[in-house]
């Protein structure tokens, strides 16, 4: 549409352009007398010849009626179907889009708006943390703006879209494409613009999950291969299963798993489980320590030292989470942040 409209002003200004100079060339006018007649001529307004008008004037004068009404005709006709089907108000939109995407830092970046990417949308919508979805489909982007969400329309393979997104000033990308190959170049893409950007993609083969890894994602989920385990797990474990849904439930649920991560200088740094009385003060439990080098330790045991860099894996609710995050680090919102 957009381009439509374009093309019929340039019609318009052509055939404008055109007439005032047919004027000044058959009748030797000047350039506001030329352009005052071709305008009053296409317009239809009636008024009478500026000067009086040689037979090849006038000739050229009934050349500018019929062009000049006709293209004034598509120039109308354009521009009021691009305002009444709303694509002027949808390129404000758009704008509008773009500032509140550009004044994002810290964000998610979720490319792939299908099954799986919607979810992940419902789940960072609900826990009240910004994020910006992708998607090439004009339905799929629709949804998203029922919701509020923010969103691009466009390819998230190209480098153009991601830094529309702020991909440079994410937290994260969820590479959730139907394509492995695409989400493959998801990767690549957004590992070039950003070396510390955390990275979690779907595959739908588990054969594709080293390609993703070798290609950047720190994650690569199988969402069929995980559907087969807990179906498995929930027939065996039924119990086991309802208490992970509870506490992996987020903001919905009293109890929720989180991640605390220490840094240097936080007071938590260089003692043990025991001495910080984490249980007895916060109400929290410690359920595992991933070190910086990667190495876990599952069930530590009181006498554990924590250092920084330690990721503390803990259970409890919103409440006692930040509990913990207060007494365990100088700033509570930087290892534990709100609206996780």
């Amino acid at each position: 549409m957009v381009r439509r409209l374009i093309y019929a002003l340039s019609v318009f200004v052509a055939v404008v352009v055109i007439g005032t100079a047919g004027y000044m060339v058959l009748a030797h006018w000047n350039l506001l007398d030329a352009l005052y007649m071709t305008v009053i001529t296409m317009g239809g307004v009636g008024y009478r010849e500026v000067h009086p008008l040689t037979q090849g004037g006038q000739l050229w004068t009934m050349l500018v009626i019929v062009s000049g009404v006709g293209a004034l005709g598509f120039a109308v006709i354009t521009v009021t179907d691009f305002m009444v089907e709303g694509h002027f108000s949808g390129i404000l939109e758009g704008r509008r889009m773009d500032k509140r995407i550009a004044g994002m830092s810290g964000h998610h970046v979720v490319a792939g708006l299908g099954r799986v990417g919607s979810v992940v949308g419902d789940e960072f919508d609900a826990q009240k943390v910004p994020f910006v979805v992708i998607d090439t489909d004009e339905a799929a982007v629709a949804r998203a703006q029922e919701r509020g969400w923010a969103w691009i329309r466009g390819d998230a393979t190209e480098e153009s879209t991601l830094k529309e997104a702020g991909i440079e000033r994410a937290r994260s990308l969820t590479a959730a494409l139907d394509g492995d190959a695409a989400n493959v170049f998801v990767i690549l893409t957004a590992r070039g613009l950003s070396p510390d950007l955390f990275i979690v993609a779907r595959a739908t083969t588990p054969s594709a999950e080293d390609k993703m890894r070798r290609s950047g994602a720190d994650r690569v989920i199988t969402p069929t291969e995980i559907g087969g385990r807990r179906m498995a797990s929930m027939v065996m474990r039924p119990r086991v299963v309802d208490f992970l849904d509870v506490v992996s439930g987020g903001q919905r649920t009293e109890f929720k798993l989180e991640e605390i991560t220490l840094g240097a200088g936080d007071p938590y740094v260089g003692i043990t489980i025991a001495d910080a009385h984490i249980r007895s003060q916060t109400g929290a439990y410690v359920l595992a320590i991933h070190a910086a080098d990667d190495s876990v330790n599952s069930n530590p045991a009181s006498e554990t030292v924590m250092r920084a860099g330690d990721r503390l894996v803990v259970l409890g609710s919103d409440e006692q989470l930040r509990a913990l995050a207060n007494r365990a680090c100088t700033d509570a919102n930087v290892c534990y942040p709100q609206g996780r």
